[in-house]
């Protein structure tokens, strides 16, 4: 049985629509996450999950939570991420240059002239606007992401975990790298309970 060979000219157009729709989907992300990561990712999620369906809901939790244990901002971290399971090393590049190209431009021609219009009320109320629609997609964003661990692991245990998150994070300044980096190591550890205990039965 023949196998047919890929066509060169089809393969090199669909790495040519990957690279347009990274960038395209990284630059609107970076344009319009106003309030640096956070409010970056609900629009990360709309882009990769929603729209072009490279990830699925679970693995954006996945991919989310293993880049908050990394140092450096979580946007150019999924950006990297993503673009490089998209389309590679190119791909990778890529998306972060599309992440920090609107901030970089945004940054020189806001610098050079924000001494002359700081002082207008229409700037601090463009700056006070932006926070509610952030908390929001931030809230829309949570909502999801506990209601899929509730039908994950059950509402009761996900109730408990989230309140002991919550004392931790609010009242005693454990950093969030911290305690995501130890859910995940119970996770593996539970896990390989569970297989080892499976072992022993059969």
């Amino acid at each position: 049985m023949l196998v047919k060979d890929k066509n060169p000219l089809e393969e090199n157009q669909n790495n040519s629509r990957h690279q347009l729709h990274l960038f395209l989907a990284f630059f609107r992300v970076g344009i319009l996450g106003y309030g640096g990561g956070p409010g970056s990712i609900p629009l990360i999620h709309k882009e990769v999950v929603d729209k072009y369906k490279w990830v699925n809901d679970e693995e954006f939790g996945d991919i989310l939570a293993l880049g908050n244990t990394l140092p450096g901002p979580i946007a150019t971290k999924l950006a990297g991420y993503i673009g490089h399971r998209v389309s590679g090393v190119l791909g990778m590049l890529n998306a972060i240059f599309a992440t920090i190209l609107p901030t970089i431009i945004l940054m020189i021609v806001l610098l050079m002239s924000l001494s002359s219009i700081r002082d207008f009320d229409w700037v601090q109320g463009m700056t006070a606007a932006v926070i509610p629609v952030v908390g929001v997609m931030l809230a829309v964003l949570t909502w999801q992401f506990f209601e899929k661990a509730g039908k994950g692991m059950g509402w009761k245990q996900t109730i408990i975990m989230s309140a002991i998150v919550l004392i931790l994070l609010q009242f005693t300044g454990v950093h969030p790298g911290i305690v995501i980096a130890a859910l995940i190591l119970m996770a593996l550890f539970k896990r390989d309970s569970s297989r080892s205990r499976e072992g022993e039965q059969t």
